[in-house]
């Protein structure tokens, strides 16, 4: 029988910074434009997410993601669920993670 703190060790775990042995090092590629903002938002989102862990990080862009980096496309740019495709650029900018296009 599982109790229903089974997920605690988990979630405790995930948000602890990782040793030098277990810090990993992350390629997200973008494919997706603004055609489908959500899936255009995921490279930034996890990007971020990573490096608040404590791993090292980069972003590639490719196709129909490289127009994500004119401004007027940024700003313009909200997936479903998500705060604007801006703000998570800007998080991106502010941890130095690179982006390569």
């Amino acid at each position: 029988m599982v109790s229903d703190h089974s997920c605690e060790p988990l979630i405790a775990a995930a948000t602890n910074t990782p040793s030098p042995e277990s810090k990993q090092r992350f390629l997200l590629v973008g494919l997706c434009g603004s055609e489908n903002p959500t899936r255009a938002n995921f490279p930034f989102a996890w990007a971020a997410a990573l490096h608040e862990a404590g791993h090292e990080v980069r972003v590639e862009l490719a196709g129909d993601a490289t127009v994500l980096m004119r401004t007027v496309v940024a700003a313009n740019v909200t997936p479903v669920g998500w705060p604007p495709l801006s703000e998570a650029i800007a998080k991106i900018v502010e941890y130095k993670i690179p982006i390569f296009i």
